[in-house]
């Protein structure tokens, strides 16, 4: 499972729009890394920013 997988599914799991620090405290890694996966799902339309520095599943 890659790391954009892992997140995507974590935010799922949460529920609710998230900050990328959140979902690297529940996947234990770093902060850098969710951020890094979460631009790619951006641009892949999997997640949106309904408010700054905050992200949903679509």
């Amino acid at each position: 499972m890659s790391a954009s997988e892992k997140v995507l599914k974590a935010m799922k799991e949460i529920g609710k729009p998230v900050r990328p620090g959140d979902v690297a405290k529940k996947l234990n890694i770093d902060s850098k890394e969710v951020s890094k996966a979460i631009n790619e799902l951006k641009k892949a339309g999997k997640v949106n920013s309904p408010k700054r520095c905050y992200y949903a599943v679509v």
